[in-house]
């Protein structure tokens, strides 16, 4: 089988043997945001041609590829949802000489308000080994995924959007005056801002502090950028832990210095996390494709 791990930005694929081995792996610039004109079969083609005139017939895709900016939009599955629900959901595209298969994005509520993902579901069902019976997943990113699961399946999933947040913050607010965005990180500013985060008046009130602390000396410009990163990334890690009470240590998915940053800062709050040795995406892909129904 083919798995593709296809996002806003990034393309991962791989072509992935009967027992879930990687057999070989590729990548390329052809996020979805930078494929022009709808020509989705094209840029798939480029790169999983040669494993398909290898014989692989069964193609299955993950992510932002099936939104609605993507190749067909695959509508989202309800919580909760496992690998059987999210096979069954998938959505059939045209593709000359495989099968091509989308994977449906995952949706819950939280007092009322849909909450979406696309392409974190299939990365969790590649990790489910690690939870047990039940745990809670934290998928760092622009938008951070907290996921809760039991039973083998998602059961609902909170995102906030901290790094979405420091850009618009430090690029285009009088915050960004007061910092250097680019300068080296600073963990002890990182740590007083992860400290502050804990302070009562909620997060509106405590990130004026980042230009006050700077108009009185108190916190340099290239300690400001690490400061209010500890700041946001506080307030997340303090509301997501207390929402997720008893369950556990965190398991970390993702990039591996994003991960160890939200290791650290999980620390420092109270909590505890560990990341993965592995890739979840390739294996997420395999366990769904083996509950999917393909026609051949």
């Amino acid at each position: 089988m083919i798995g593709v791990d296809w996002g806003t930005s990034s393309f991962r694929a791989y072509r992935i043997g009967p027992n879930g081995q990687v057999l070989d792996k590729a990548s390329a610039h052809s996020g979805i945001m930078f494929v022009e004109n709808g020509r989705f079969a094209d840029v798939l083609r480029r790169t999983i041609q040669p494993w398909v005139n290898g014989g692989e017939r069964r193609v299955l895709l993950s992510g932002m590829i099936g939104s609605r900016q993507g190749w067909v939009e695959a509508p989202y599955a309800h919580c909760p949802a496992g690998a059987a629900d999210l096979a069954s959901a998938t959505i059939p595209v045209t593709y000359d000489g495989a099968e091509v298969r989308i994977i449906p994005g995952v949706t819950t509520e939280d007092a009322g308000v849909p909450e979406v993902m696309r392409g974190e579901e299939t990365q969790i069902i590649g990790a489910l080994a690690e939870f047990g019976d039940s745990g809670v997943a934290c998928m760092p990113g622009s938008h951070s995924k907290w996921v809760k699961i039991g039973g083998g399946r998602i059961t609902g999933f909170s995102t906030y959007m901290t790094g979405e947040s420091f850009a618009a913050l430090s690029g285009h607010t009088i915050l960004g005056r007061m910092m250097k965005v680019d300068a080296p990180a600073d963990p002890a500013a990182l740590r007083q801002g992860l400290a502050r985060s804990g302070d009562a008046g909620g997060l509106l009130r405590h990130l004026f502090g980042v230009r006050t602390l700077g108009l009185f000396d108190r916190l340099s410009e290239v300690s400001a950028a690490s400061y209010l990163s500890g700041l946001l990334l506080g307030h997340e890690v303090r509301a997501a832990l207390a929402a997720h009470q008893n369950a556990g240590p965190v398991v970390l998915i993702g990039d591996p210095k994003l991960c160890g940053l939200y290791a650290d800062a999980i620390a420092f709050c109270g909590g505890q996390a560990r990341g993965l040795d592995y890739e979840a995406a390739p294996a997420g892909l395999h366990r769904i494709g083996q509950a999917v129904a393909w026609a051949a």
